[in-house]
Parts: C-alpha cells; sequence; structure tokens
C-alpha cells in the first residue's frame, strides 16, 4: 500500500480538538493499514516525528434514509501522538 493512501482524512471533532491539546492528532485510515505503516505515511506527510499510533476499527450504524434503513460502512482510525514540540499545521484555527 503507498503511503498517500494510508491516511484518508482528519478528524475534526469535538474530542479530538481537545487531543490537540496532548500533542495527539485523529485521522480515518485505510482498513488494511497497520500501526507502521501509518506512523511512516504521517510522517512523511506532515514532516513531524511521531512516537505513537493507537488504531481502532469503528464498526457501522444502521441509519434512516427514508423509509429504509442502512448500515453505514465501518472504518478504522487512527490517534497519532507526537514528539514534545511538534505540531500538524493542518490542524492549527480549526
Amino acid at each position: 500500500m503507498h503511503l498517500y493512501e494510508v491516511v484518508r482524512r482528519p478528524l475534526i471533532t469535538e474530542k479530538a480538538t481537545l487531543l490537540k491539546e496532548q500533542n495527539r492528532y485523529a485521522f480515518e485510515v485505510a482498513k488494511e493499514a497497520n500501526k507502521r505503516q501509518i506512523k511512516e505515511a504521517v510522517q512523511a506527510a506532515f514532516k513531524v516525528n511521531v512516537v505513537k499510533v493507537n488504531v481502532m476499527s469503528v464498526p457501522g450504524k444502521m441509519r434512516r434514509i427514508g423509509r429504509r434503513y442502512v448500515l453505514t460502512p465501518s472504518w478504522k482510525k487512527a490517534v497519532v501522538t507526537l514528539e514534545p514540540g511538534q505540531k500538524i499545521e493542518f490542524f492549527e484555527g480549526v
């Protein structure tokens, strides 16, 4: 898997914004990606040093669309911890 296919999008939620104060950032990542690939992808994309990667699988939910109920797809979330003093500029001002 290519490095730029690993990180899908940043997660900008209330909880992820609070994690930013602890030098941690959340991303949606590819389901097939492992911790080592996520670490290399974040380091290459944002030019930072990653200390730790936590990964969790988020199950899909039943949602209602009109009269039908559909299952949203499950996805994988990664919370990345950076070295002290480093930050990702992409998240600043959000």
